[in-house]
């Protein structure tokens, strides 16, 4: 081979032997994985989302103690004198009242104050006259008061009050008292209750009767008293109302005088959630029961089935009456509506 010829051929071998070069060297340069010693970014945990929910703000209804919303009982309350003659039974409206007193009256009867704010029906009655004791039963209520009429020098005591006096026969009630059939009268004289209401809407709502625990496992009676299943009361000669507890209902069942369980037209059996038994004296001046409410003396509260023994005290007209127990500490009633049984000191209460 001439000297040019291997001189090609050596520079192809060349050429060749550097694209293998090339190529190995390609390959072997491919790099490995990048290895590190840094964990993985961790995922975020979900914001912290509260699920407590703030009590919505309440008022109190300030003569049963129950929960009611904010400014839901604005008006002012309406109590009426209670006509309580065989003739004038079956009361109208009295199931829905907030509280109820019962009195002693002429004969060895008895009548009621009772007193309307958180439940209105369209009716209440028969209502009937004033009586002595009335005015310091009813002044610290404010409100209304409703009657037929009394005695002058009776009604004159009440109209010194501040409570308005919307007496039957006169101009500002006629729109809203009438005379019905189903009794004869004098017992027969019905009141339109809300409008009555409606025509005084100015008047301020009634202050807190009573205390009030904030449900009725709360309540001081509950807490404290002794088991008891009835009381029997004797007001007079004429009037032996009894209660007996009911754990169905978890009230007091009212009977009347003769046995036979006491009613409202509406045909619901009276009932009290709380029971307030208060021994007072009384009074026959010009031959007029008078019930002695300033002062104090002796009482019990019943509720849920217990009875406790308590001290009343009221110490002028516009107060409340006060319960405290064997401490002096306040009592506190049930959420609820409240009789008070105003049984006089000769008369006699018997607790089972």
């Amino acid at each position: 081979m001439d000297r040019p010829a291997r001189r090609r051929s050596t520079a192809v071998i060349a050429l060749g032997a550097a694209a293998a070069l090339l190529v190995g060297c390609t390959g072997a340069a491919e790099p490995d994985p990048v290895s590190t010693s840094a964990a993985p970014e961790a995922t975020p945990e979900p914001a912290f989302t509260s699920t407590y929910v703030a009590p919505e703000d309440f008022d109190l209804a300030p003569l049963t103690g129950e929960r009611i919303a904010v400014g839901g009982l604005a008006a002012p309350s309406l109590a009426a004198k209670i006509d309580n003659h065989p003739r004038a039974r079956p009361q109208i409206g009295i199931d829905r009242a907030d509280i109820v007193f019962e009195e002693l009256v002429e004969g060895g009867l008895t009548r009621y104050v009772a007193v309307w704010h958180s439940d209105i029906p369209a009716e209440i009655g028969p209502i009937r006259s004033i009586r002595p004791m009335d005015p310091d039963i009813i002044s610290p209520l404010r409100g209304i008061v409703a009657y037929s009429g009394g005695q002058q020098r009776f009604v004159d005591m009440m109209r010194a009050t501040d409570v308005y006096n919307a007496i039957h026969g006169q101009a500002d009630t006629d729109a809203v008292m009438y005379r019905g059939g189903g009794a004869p009268a004098p017992h027969n004289v019905i009141v339109r209750a809300p409008q009555l209401i409606a025509q005084h809407s100015e008047l301020a709502p009634p202050q807190q009767h009573f205390g009030y625990a904030a449900d009725a496992a709360s309540a001081t009676a509950a807490r404290e008293g002794a088991p008891a299943s009835s009381a029997a009361l004797v007001f007079g000669s004429l009037a032996t109302p009894s209660w007996a507890w009911d754990a169905g209902s978890a009230t007091w069942l009212r009977t009347m005088t003769g046995g036979a369980p006491d009613v409202a037209a509406g045909g619901a059996r009276l009932s009290a959630v709380n029971l307030v038994i208060v021994r007072v004296p009384v009074d026959v001046i010009q031959d007029i029961p008078t019930t002695q409410m300033i002062g104090s003396g002796e009482a019990w509260v019943l509720q849920a089935g217990k009875a406790l023994k308590a001290t009343w005290s009221k110490a002028d007209r516009s107060s409340p009456v006060r319960l405290v127990d064997a401490n002096g500490l306040a009592v506190r009633l049930a959420p609820g509506n409240t009789w008070v049984e105003l049984v006089p000191n000769a008369g006699s209460v018997a607790i089972g």
